[in-house]
This record gives structure tokens, C-alpha cells and sequence, in this order.
């Protein structure tokens, strides 16, 4: 907000060290949090080490150096138009602003930048966020939800950082799983599907379970029910094997079922406001491996002993010149010549790095595959892709529910769209009870965004590397560290500019404002908080830590009830005391909404 006058002083900054032969170090600015004003420091340590490092030191310790370089800097530079007074305080710069010209700027700088207030310059690389990823054949459920919402934030985030940003998701659509719902679908219930989208996602995982118990072997289980059982077991292998070979019957039924999962698939990733831009599909990559395996035979990275009976593996430790084991042994194709997930894991890479033209690759993927996922990271790095070391794997914690893991073979899952309707039919309860006056036609769209912005939030204010015991009643929460108190803080500010636009106001009066009285400590922290906005995006995106911003969200909005209860606006004590404060909610609107945007949750005019 005050990058020019950075940019002035760190250009007298440099000037000085040329004069006195020091050599230039970048510098790093911080904020100074308000007290009195508010400013912005920099350090003088580092430059004073690597003048001593470059046998240029003045006979000074390094810290009584950096406070000497500190005043004669102060000293150079001089007066400065918009900065209230300079300090040099133990080795750092301290610059102050007038507070009515920063709190000025500041709105000013978010009312002029709007939505892409807070977005970072072009970074020049461009990253892949892989997530919402599913198996097909079963259906989308809260765990699928967490993966999915982390994915899609971090996607926004990085992308409103400054980077171009693709989205991906890699479906798994074969496998043992895949064809049990497709030989169970085949042999009992074909012509039996339901109509609707979300039906035939939920009629398919139920498919399942009840073929894996159909398959499993049960205690005290009779001869006549081990033939029937066996006897199953073998359709279900003939039907993999066929499906392999091409059969054209057993490949329509496969297509036309895992049709139906990517239809339930796509319209909620469209709830989620989750816009796929690359599908990669497992089948796809299997034949291409098998190619790559050989020419990791050929360059020496992998070793192929299939013909002592074994496998074709990679001793990565041993590759890399590593002593202490870290990354292991790892099988890239088995003895009967079929795939491993890591082998198609390395296709895709390579289609990644080689056609999409990837600098940085995220997998949203869970925690159990941290290690399968730095093996391909280190087998990337063998093969040569300099992209492998931003290579990086967001793992995420389980979701269980309080009575225990979830598992798709047992059919114990929460789906996805069970909590989404029960979360939406609760907001309307609320409204019916709050607020029965709103019309109708505005009833289904608020429960939506505040429904879905409760689950969306629940799964983005815990840290990615927690477990989540998942219940529904404190996912909806109306209080607390929650979506909808972040939404409400949004709404409380429309509410008021509203007031002041029936009242015959513009936005356009407020897109200069005069803070020309003294600010409240209501007033300090909010624009405090506006202002930590951009630098935290930045971090978020650098760390690749959606909980950052779902952290700031709920400060900025805690910030903004405490001033919304305490200071009067719209009967401020004068007329330019109610310009200046109607433009601070203004902008705290704005910034709500730009935070709550990267999660992926959108806020209501009304609630």
C-alpha cells in the first residue's frame, strides 16, 4: 500500500551502500502493529553480517554495527513525504505514517482493487493442484468432501497469489473395486438403476457392499455356501480379465457405470464451486508405464529381476547415494508384468511436466500415501525432471465419524449429499424462525450458501494434517469459529450500507475518505486486520496452507462484530466522521468476501 515510498527509501538505502562499500543485501520489510501509528521496519543484521563475511567489517560486533548503520541510514535519508517521523532503534529502521494518511491508503488501496484486492503479481510459473479424486463406482462422501474442499481452496488461493493455475483430478476407474460393482451390477440389477444423478452415484456404492459380502467368507460358512461364494469369486476375475483384454461387452458396461459416478461427480463439484480443468483417468496411463518402466531399465534407475522370478524395482536410496535408508526399495512393475499405482504415478508426471508444462505439481492426497508419494518424488528427480523438487505432497488427516473409521466396503459413510441437505434444510428452519418475512424465492439460495459455507469452513479451520472426528451438529454451528459467523459479519455490513444507500448515499462519496478524527480501538483493529490481507495470501499460497486465510477470515470477522457493536457509523458524531467509517465497512465487506472467496465459500446478502 506504500510501495512507493518503499521503494524510495530502499533506493537512497542502496545509494548509501554504494557510497560507503557495502555490500547491498536484500531487505525484508515488516509491519510495526499500531501503537500511536502504525509504520514499517526493516533489519540492518543481515547486511552487517555480510559485510564482516566479506572482510569489509569496521572492527564492530555484528549487532553494534547494525545499529550503526541503522542511524547513519536514518540520517541519509532524510525527510519523506507521507512518513510522520523516522527511528533507528538497535540495529532496525523504524518508518511511521501519519495515522489519518495510512488509515486513508489503506481503504483507498482495497476500494480500489475490489475483488483483486490482496492478489499477487504474476509469479511466471505455472502449478497443478491434483484433488477431488474419488474412485469411481462408489459414491462422493464427507472424507471425499475434505480432500476436495482443501483442493479447490488451495487451488484459489495459489492462483490469487499470482501463479497460473491448473486444476486436476485422477480418478481411480479400475481396479478390483471397480469391477465387484460392475460384475455385481451385471450379474443382479442391470435395468434396475434409478433415474437421478446423486441416486445412481449411492445406488452404485450400495452395489458394492453388498457384492463384497456376497464374496467374503463368512464364519461357519456351509460347503454349498463356499461353491456359491467361489463360484462368484470367479465370474469376478474373468470379468477383470476380459475387461484387460478388451472385451468390447464388459469395457461398454464399465464406461456406461463409471459414466453414472462422474455425473454425480461433476454436479457436486459444481456445489463446491470446483471447476476441473484436466481429467486423468487411471485406465488411461497404464499401457504408457509399462513403457516407462523399460526406459528406466534402460538409463539404470530401475532394476529388472524378473527373470529370477522377481519384480522390476528401484533401489532409490542407493540411486540417490543416500547411506541411512529414507526412500527404500520400491516395485515398479511385478513379476506377471501389471502395473503399481507409483508406476502410474510416473506417467502422469510426465504428462504433467511434458504436455501441461508444469513448474509446481500439488497432490491433495491423504496422509497414508506420504511415503508412496516422496518414492515417485525421488524417482522423478533420478529420471531428470527438475520439477520433481517442487514436487509436493498436501497430505491430509482422516475423516471418522465418532463411532469409528468410515469404510465404503462396510457401507459405513457419511455421503456428502445426505449432510449438504440436512445442512441446508437446518438453515431453512432458521430463517423460518429468525427471519419469516424473507421471500420465498431468496430462501433456497441463502440455505444454500450458508449450509454449504458451515461444512466448507469445518473442514478448512482444522490443520490438514489433523484427523477430523466428524459430527454434523458441530459442523453446523451457528457460533464460534465458524462459517456462518464469518458470513454474518458480511451480511451485518451490507446491512448497514444498505441503510445509508436508501438514505440517498452512493459508493462513490465514500471512494475517497477523510479520517480526520481520532480512531477508536474498534476502528485500529480492523484496519489492522485489512491490512494483514495481502502478506497472508502470500503465505498461504507459499506454504500451501488454505488454514491461514480460514484463521484470518474469522479474525477479520471477529474484528468486525466488536466494531459493529461498539461504534456508531451511520449516527456518527459528523458528517465526515460517517463517510470515513461507512468506507472502513465498505472495505471490510470487501475483504470478507475476497477471504471467504479463496475458501470457496460464498456469503448472502441477507440471512
Amino acid at each position: 500500500m506504500f510501495d512507493v515510498e518503499q521503494k524510495a527509501i530502499q533506493a537512497r538505502i542502496s545509494a548509501f551502500c554504494q557510497q560507503n562499500d557495502i555490500p547491498e543485501t536484500e531487505l525484508k520489510w515488516s509491519p510495526i502493529p499500531f501503537s500511536g501509528e502504525w509504520g514499517i521496519s526493516v533489519s540492518f543484521f543481515q547486511m552487517a553480517s555480510n559485510e564482516a563475511k566479506a572482510g569489509k567489517s569496521k572492527g564492530l560486533p555484528v549487532p553494534q554495527r547494525a545499529s550503526q548503520m541503522a542511524e547513519q541510514v536514518k540520517d541519509y535519508i532524510g525527510a519523506i513525504p507521507t512518513i510522520s517521523h523516522i527511528e533507528a532503534v538497535k540495529g532496525y529502521l523504524n518508518l511511521y505514517f501519519s495515522t489519518p494518511e495510512f488509515a486513508a491508503r489503506v481503504i483507498g488501496t482495497v476500494l480500489d482493487g475490489g475483488s483483486r484486492f490482496g492478489a499477487g503479481a504474476s509469479k511466471g510459473e505455472r502449478v497443478m493442484v491434483e484433488y477431488a479424486q474419488p474412485n469411481t463406482h462408489h459414491s462422493f462422501h464427507i472424507g471425499h468432501a475434505r480432500n476436495t474442499i482443501l483442493g479447490e481452496s488451495l487451488a484459489r488461493i495459489v492462483e490469487f497469489a499470482g501463479f497460473e493455475t491448473l486444476r486436476a483430478s485422477y480418478p481411480g476407474d479400475i481396479g478390483l473395486g471397480v469391477i465387484t460393482v460392475v460384475w455385481a451390477y451385471n450379474k443382479f440389477y442391470k435395468g434396475q438403476e434409478p433415474a437421478g444423478v446423486h441416486e445412481r452415484g449411492q445406488w452404485l456404492a450400495n452395489i458394492y457392499v453388498e457384492a463384497t459380502r456376497l464374496l467374503e467368507k463368512k464364519d461357519n460358512e456351509s460347503p454349498a455356501e463356499t461353491a456359491l461364494r467361489e463360484g462368484y469369486e470367479a465370474e469376478r476375475r474373468e470379468m477383470y480379465q476380459r475387461w484387460d483384454a478388451g472385451d468390447p461387452e464388459v469395457r461398454q458396461l464399465w464406461l456406461t457405470t463409471r459414466e453414472w459416478s462422474l455425473e454425480e461427480l461433476r454436479d457436486i463439484l459444481g456445489m463446491l464451486g470446483a471447476k476441473i480443468d484436466v481429467w486423468f483417468f487411471e485406465s488411461e496411463v497404464d499401457e504408457p508405464s509399462k513403457a516407462i518402466v523399460q526406459e528406466l531399465i534402460d538409463r539404470d534407475i530401475a532394476t529388472d529381476e524378473r527373470a529370477s522370478g522377481g519384480a522390476v524395482i528401484v533401489k532409490i536410496d542407493e540411486k540417490l547415494g543416500l547411506t541411512k535408508e529414507k526412500y527404500r526399495t520400491n516395485v515398479l512393475l511385478r513379476s506377471d508384468g501389471t502395473t503399481l499405482y507409483l508406476t502410474k504415478d510416473l506417467a502422469l508426471a510426465r504428462e504433467k511436466f511434458e504436455v501441461y508444462h508444469i513448474d509446481r505439481s500439488i497432490y491433495v492426497v491423504d496422509v497414508r500415501q506420504s511415503l508412496h508419494l516422496q518414492q515417485t518424488f525421488a524417482i522423478l528427480k533420478l529420471w531428470g525432471f527438475k520439477q520433481s523438487e517442487k514436487c509436493y505432497h498436501l497430505a491430509y488427516g482422516y475423516v471418522s465419524l465418532p463411532e469409528g473409521a468410515m469404510s465404503a466396503r462396510r457401507g459405513r459413510v457419511v455421503l456428502f449429499k445426505e449432510v449438504y441437505d440436512e445442512a441446508k434444510n437446518r438453515v431453512l428452519a432458521v430463517i423460518e424462525e429468525k427471519n419469516p418475512g424473507m421471500p420465498a424465492e431468496e430462501r433456497a439460495g441463502v440455505a444454500h450458501k450458508v449450509g454449504l459455507g458451515a461444512l466448507t469452513y469445518s473442514m478448512l479451520c482444522v490443520d490438514n494434517n489433523k484427523d477430523i472426528v466428524f459430527e454434523l451438529d458441530d459442523a453446523l454451528s451457528f457460533d464460534g469459529r465458524t462459517g456462518p459467523y464469518i458470513q454474518n459479519a458480511y451480511v451485518r455490513a451490507n446491512s448497514i450500507l444498505k441503510k445509508y444507500r436508501n438514505e440517498g448515499g452512493s459508493d462513490a462519496e465514500l471512494a475517497n475518505p477523510l479520517f480526520a478524527h481520532t480512531l477508536s480501538m474498534h476502528e485500529i483493529e480492523l484496519i489492522e486486520q485489512i491490512t494483514r490481507f495481502p502478506a497472508l495470501v502470500q503465505q498461504a499460497a507459499n506454504e500451501y496452507r488454505p488454514m491461514v486465510i480460514a484463521m484470518y477470515a474469522y479474525d477479520l470477522a471477529n474484528a468486525f462484530h466488536s466494531f459493529y457493536h461498539a461504534v456508531p457509523v451511520l449516527q456518527a458524531e459528523s458528517e465526515a466522521m460517517k463517510k470515513a467509517r461507512l468506507s472502513l465497512v465498505l472495505a471490510a465487506k470487501q475483504v470478507v468476501a475476497n477471504a471467504l472467496d479463496l475458501l470457496g465459500i460464498t456469503a448472502p446478502e441477507v440471512m
